[in-house]
């Protein structure tokens, strides 16, 4: 009989026990914001968001942890309730190349203990420029080869992502080369054959900029080496030349 009581009354008193104690994890709040913010820039205000008395705040020792960081990029300012950063935070440090960057703070208040869990967006800005991985490009062409040829060039890179990220390649004019861009893919063109007698090198400037604003832009100069080909025939003074030399 006593272990029949004892059943029938513990679901009663499980259930009070959740009815008393209060959760310690509350319902999440989001902001979104840009990166290389100004120290001490707000974010939100966490303490309004939460409904929680701004009188009470300071006294319930409020504060943030975030997990997995090594810098203390965010404190909370107690006169106001507002989330503040307090470093300086750049995208691509933290996130890299990915599309979308998210940081996830703790916020602790005492008195009664209570855990609501934050989540941060960290929007892109073009704060970098797109960067070739050398200064000079250089390349050697045959003068016998055709039009129509394409050689290929090692496209420029951005940190930055989206419409912040390389949109577009411009090429210096000149009288041979023209510059497709496919995927990414980057190649010089040769509209016009080349003829080493009349040029031996040729310089190119290959601009490449982003989508950002203001756009930024970076650039490679690409020396061409032309290679020589049989494609003239020996004048007469050669030939006679020849002749002689091999008499003597």
């Amino acid at each position: 009989m006593g272990d029949i009581g004892f059943s029938v009354l513990f679901p009663v008193f499980f259930s009070a026990a959740i009815f008393i104690i209060p959760p310690l994890v509350q319902g999440d709040l989001s902001y979104s914001f840009p990166e290389e913010m100004k120290r001490g820039s707000v974010i939100g205000n966490v303490a309004k968001d939460l409904g929680v008395d701004l009188n009470t705040f300071s006294s319930r020792k409020a504060r943030v942890d975030i997990e997995g960081a090594r810098k203390h990029y965010f404190d909370i300012r107690m006169s106001t309730g507002e989330l503040i950063t307090s470093d300086r935070i750049d995208r691509e440090s933290i996130c890299e190349k990915q599309p979308s960057c998210i940081m996830k703070i703790d916020l602790v208040l005492e008195n009664p203990l209570e855990l609501h869990r934050i989540s941060l967006r960290v929007q892109d800005v073009n704060d970098n420029s797109p960067k070739f991985r050398q200064n000079l490009i250089e390349m050697e062409i045959r003068e016998s080869a055709d039009k129509g040829n394409r050689f290929s060039i090692e496209e420029a890179h951005d940190a930055d992502i989206g419409q912040n990220d390389v949109q577009r390649y411009i090429l210096q004019n000149n009288y041979n080369f023209g510059l497709a861009v496919d995927s990414n893919k980057v190649e010089l063109v040769l509209e016009k054959n080349l003829d080493r007698e009349k040029q031996r090198d040729v310089s190119l400037l290959l601009t490449a900029i982003d989508g950002g604003s203001p756009q930024k832009s970076g650039t490679v100069v690409i020396h061409v080496t032309v290679l020589d080909a049989n494609d003239n025939a020996p004048s007469y003074s050669e030939w006679c030349l020849g002749v002689l030399l091999s008499i003597c």
